[in-house]
């Protein structure tokens, strides 16, 4: 058994604090979470003064298979499957560095997502545990046509889905609405798919004990992924053909279904307020203030890897993003639990990890300082647990033996 002592310990539960904690591990499972001397001796113990321990991040939305290079017209990268495996491992190695243990990754291409989580769990690369989505199901030349989900009827998108749960997909991922950056395909605040088109989506999903993380920008979209049974909205931004119209009554029927948003914001917000004017931008991060009041529960993705967001070169997205969060008046612990416990829930692996809790995944991460102060001590990372597994490891003066 190992003991991993710090000031502070965070179950990722909001409100659930332990002053001079510590977290007892046995290979890759938590033993015991409690004050300092709950679990007794422990051959190895790692002291931690000045650190926070909490539960891994949680991007509830990634696409490690996007990258900088992809050709401007299609939004397809030139490179081999072979070469962008490589690129996603690094991006994989990038994510967790930055403390994000699991990743929802929501579109790909060729199924490389599914090589690359099997490669990461049996120990071949690092990254984090990934839940994969492979091809998103979308129209003939719809929002990522060019990743081979293709489907305009039931009978296709049934057949889609099942060849994507065949495959050994984790989620699956409906493109309920245009998006903005498929040239050709219908713009965002356009509806591709209706309830029952969903529906048949999530009725295949549900025949393997998975879940349907719905792409929705229009109002329709919304609603729809709603009725549909969606475990989750993407984006959810009430996009119109002149803009961002925040519709409360939608936002409720959101709230009182208990579907999961992800309002995918991230690190570059304010690097595109700064491009495209404040109009837009403020009205979209007002809709997402908006909806936290309507009660609808929020966590925490990036996007990452997708258009703006490059997660080989902005891997503190994550954490700036989460900063905009809080300059937008989330309170610290919310937006703790919203990166953890609440995300695990909404991505179906809340089970087995995003809370320290005996019999949960050893995945864990300890900062020097506290994020319920500041949400920018999350950069501090000394250690990053995946399954017990030590894949970061820096700073650490105060060993009494080593853990990882």
């Amino acid at each position: 058994m190992r003991i991993i002592r710090a000031d502070v310990v965070l179950t990722g539960r909001s409100g659930e604090v332990i002053q001079d904690g510590e977290v007892a591990l046995d290979g890759a499972t938590i033993v015991s979470v409690g004050p300092r001397g709950s679990a007794g001796d422990a051959a190895e113990a790692l002291e931690l003064p000045g650190h926070t321990v909490l539960p891994g991040l949680i991007d509830a939305h990634v696409h490690l298979g996007f990258d900088a290079t992809v050709d401007p017209v299609t939004r397809r990268s030139a490179e081999s499957d072979h070469h962008l495996l490589l690129r996603m491992a690094e991006n994989a190695r990038k994510l967790v560095s930055a403390g994000v243990t699991t990743a929802r990754d929501l579109g790909g291409r060729g199924f490389l997502d599914l090589a690359l989580r099997d490669a990461i769990e049996e120990g071949l690369t690092v990254g984090p545990h990934i839940l994969a989505a492979t091809r998103p199901i979308t129209i003939t030349g719809g929002h990522c046509w060019y990743m081979g989900g293709e489907a305009d009827d039931e009978p296709a998108i049934r057949r889609v889905a099942r060849e994507n749960l065949r495959a050994g997909a984790d989620c699956l991922k409906v493109m309920a609405s245009g998006g903005q950056m498929t040239p050709g395909a219908p713009p965002s605040w356009v509806r591709q798919y209706g309830t029952e088109q969903i529906r048949a989506v999530v009725e295949e999903a549900a025949t393997r004990g998975k879940g349907v993380a719905a792409h929705a920008h229009a109002h329709a979209a919304i609603r729809s992924a709603v009725e549909a049974g969606a475990a989750t909205i993407e984006h959810c931004s009430f996009f119109t053909a002149s803009g961002h119209r925040y519709d409360a009554e939608l936002a409720d029927l959101v709230a009182a279904s208990g579907t999961y948003v992800c309002p995918t914001v991230h690190g570059v917000v304010w690097r595109l307020r700064d491009k495209f004017g404040s109009e837009m931008l403020d009205a979209w991060l007002d809709g997402v203030v908006a909806m936290r009041a309507a009660g609808v529960r929020l966590v925490a993705g990036t996007d990452s890897g997708f258009a703006a967001v490059d997660v080989a070169n902005d891997t503190d997205a994550y954490v700036a993003g989460l900063e905009v969060f809080e300059q937008a008046g989330f309170g610290n612990a919310e937006i703790v639990e919203m990166a953890t416990a609440r995300a695990a829930d909404a991505c179906g692996v809340g089970a087995v990890t995003g809370t320290l809790e005996a019999g949960k995944r050893a995945d864990l991460i300890a900062v020097r300082g506290d994020p319920l102060e500041r949400i920018a001590d999350l950069r501090n990372l000394t250690l990053v647990l995946v399954s017990g597994r030590a894949v970061t490891q820096t700073g650490v003066d105060t060993v009494t033996s080593s853990v990882g």
